[in-house]
Parts: C-alpha cells; structure tokens; sequence
C-alpha cells in the first residue's frame, strides 16, 4: 500500500480544493488589480469588491431588503429586471452569516460560497466512489475544483451552494435514502432554478426501478417513498413561482421576471418552451447554421451519454444530466451565462477523469485552468460596455 492511500481520503480531497483555491484566487485578483472603474466597482477593487459584482449585487439587495412587494415596470409598460429572479436561499444564509458576525456582504457572501464549495468536493467525491475506482474519484474531484467556471465557486453567487445540495440529493438517490431527500430537495429548490429537473430525474428514476423490478427488486415502501418524493419535487419546483405571484399579485411575475434579461437579445414575448434556444441560435448565429449547430450540439450530447465512460457512472447520474439538459432547453434562452447555467451538469465530470493517462490527466488540468483565465476575462472582468455577463 502507497503512503498516499494511508492518507484519510478527506485529507487529501482538503488539499486538492486547498490547493485548487490559490489558483483561481490568484486569477481573481490579478484581474481585480487590473479592473477599471465600472458601474460596481471603483478601479482595481478589492477582492471582496470584485466577488460581489454582476448578480452578486442582485443577492446584495435580497439579503438587504426582500423582494418588491409591488413589480417594477418599464416605460413601456412590461416588468423589469428585479430581484424576484433570484431565490431566497443563499441570500437568507449570508444574511444570517451578517447578523452573526456583522461581516459586510461582500466578506459573508465569499464565505459560504467557499464552505459550501468545499462541502461539495466532499460530498462529490463520494458521489463518485459509488460508481467508480479511489483514484479516478479523487481525479473528478480534481476536475470540480480546478473546471473553467470554477472561479464562480468563491463569488457571491448561489452556484456553490446549489452544487452542495444537488451533489447530497445525487447521493441519497443512488443509495437510495428516499426520505432524507425531501429536506435536501427543499433547500435545493430555493437556492437556484432547477427542481422541475430533479423532479422528472425523479419520475425517470420510478419508471426505470419499475421496469428492472424483475432482475433488481423494487419493494412496496421504495415504491410509496419513490413516488411521494417526486410528487414532493414537483411541488417545490413551482413554490417559488407560486410565491412571486401570491406576494406581488401577478401569477406570472417569476417567468415575467425571467423573460426581462433576454428582452436586451429579443425583446418582450411570451414564454413559449423550447422556443428559446431556437430564438437565441438565430440570434448569435446568421441564419441557417443557428438551429444546424444547436441541432448537432444536442446530437454530440446525446451520443456522450451513451458513452461507456459515462454509462460507468450510473442510471441516475445520466438521468439527472438528461433531465437537466431538457430543462435548460425548455426554459433558457442561450447567452453568456449558458456555460454557468449548464454548471449543474458537473457529475459529468466523472467521466472525463477516467482515463488514467498521466499525460492525459495534466493536459485537461492545465486546460480547465487556462480556461479558467478566459472564463474571467470574458465573462467577469469587465472592460469598458460589457455584454457577456457572467
């Protein structure tokens, strides 16, 4: 046995998110030393400044003040942009963090970013050594902490914390411990979009155990608790919709909310499902080759999910990626936020660490990280207009 091995596998996933945390850390402030003056920050802010810029703010304002009672509007009369669009749950927890601390914004919403970060590298090597072998685990892991949009993971941003409770409900579904997913499930869906995901991963997850029930046994209490748990997801997937209305007045005043960040693309229409990313490859593409790219980029993820490297990694986890791929293309409209919002996708990830090449290994290293740099400038920094937001 190497001396490695004999190393608490906690240990070493400490290190690697340690160690993967210097990295972007750096990068986050070599970009902040050379921020200008913008509409955020002043020139060259501080980190905690730089962390707390884009959507941040947005989080700012929840944790300050609530939700509008009343839905701002535009001269011409349609909703604005306003902050019904972001879920209560990271904000309710950096707004706790304050009261506790009386740390600023800026320094709390780093903080629970970070720990519910490192929360994850924990839990998603775990995840992973259900499926697959110690070392390739840890290499996945490597991979979380060390992916292009990773700098997200320690800003004022949800992200982590949806990535946290997403990985521990991955978790209690392949051990199937139903009923711990309904706490689970709760806080996910009030931390980011994405339940109606969880709750079709859910009803996929049914259907499969009903049809193997001849070769893997699905008892009646699996049964009740498998379907009882859907419904429940299903549920917590239109609360916060539900809430926007009941609160403001309006039954749409969530998807109208939504609807405001792409009115700059395309102006205001009804949501229309699927209709979007349809709109949206028109939009950054001439026409024909939008809807021919996209029809192929759906095509090459199809084909990856059917990939030895990914069937490794279990029904659910495949489950989970095609439900939440589904979703996203049912209710987003492509910009430059598609690589974040496709963030979720990360347990993918376990497939991409299987090769054991060492060459291998270090090249997608030093890629993430080089993209990592090009994530920032593109999306992050921001220089002069900016119309990539992050």
């Amino acid at each position: 046995m190497s001396r490695l091995a004999l190393i608490p596998w906690w240990v070493r996933v400490t290190v690697i998110f340690l160690i993967s945390r210097l990295i972007t850390t750096t990068i986050l402030l070599a970009f902040a030393a050379a921020q200008p003056l913008n509409s955020w920050t002043s020139a060259h802010p501080g980190y905690f400044d730089f962390a707390k810029m884009w959507d941040g703010n947005w989080y700012w304002i929840v944790a300050a003040s609530g939700y509008p009672s009343d839905l701002p509007m535009t001269t011409d009369g349609h909703v604005a942009e306003n902050a019904w669009a972001f879920l209560p749950g990271y904000p309710a927890v950096v707004r706790v963090l304050m009261a506790i601390t009386g740390l600023d914004f800026g320094v709390a919403g780093v903080i629970v970013s970070v720990a519910f970060a490192f929360g994850t590298a924990l839990l998603f090597y775990k995840l992973m050594r259900t499926a697959l072998p110690e070392g390739t685990a840890l290499f996945a892991v490597v991979l979380y902490c060390v992916a292009p949009l990773s700098p997200i993971l320690q800003v004022s941003y949800a992200e982590s914390m949806f990535a946290f409770f997403l990985t521990l409900c991955l978790y209690l579904l392949v051990t199937r411990r139903y009923v711990l997913l309904v706490p689970a499930i709760a806080a996910m869906d009030l931390t980011r979009p994405g339940g109606l995901a969880f709750a079709l991963a859910l009803g996929l997850h049914v259907i499969y155990r009903w049809v193997k029930r001849g070769t893997e046994p699905f008892p009646m209490r699996d049964r009740v608790q498998t379907v009882l748990v859907t419904l429940f997801a299903g549920v917590m997937g239109f609360l916060w919709p539900v809430i926007a209305g009941v609160v403001t007045g309006s039954p749409t005043a969530y998807t109208d909310t939504e609807l405001a960040w792409r009115s700059v693309y395309i102006g205001y229409e009804h949501f229309i499902p699927f209709v979007g990313w349809i709109q949206g490859a028109n939009w950054w593409v001439p026409q024909p080759w939008g809807p021919i790219l996209l029809g192929l980029a759906v095509i090459a993820f199809a084909l990856f999910m059917v990939t030895p490297w990914v069937k490794r990694l279990g029904v659910d986890i495949r489950l989970w990626s095609v439900s939440f791929v589904l979703y996203i293309l049912a209710v987003f409209f492509p910009q430059s936020s598609t690589f974040r919002i496709l963030m979720p996708t990360f347990p993918l990830l376990g497939a991409v660490a299987q090769p054991t090449s060492k060459i291998y290994r270090s090249a997608v290293v030093v890629v993430f990280i080089v993209l990592q740099v090009g994530w920032v400038y593109i999306a992050w920094w921001v220089d002069g207009y900016d119309w990539t937001p992050p």
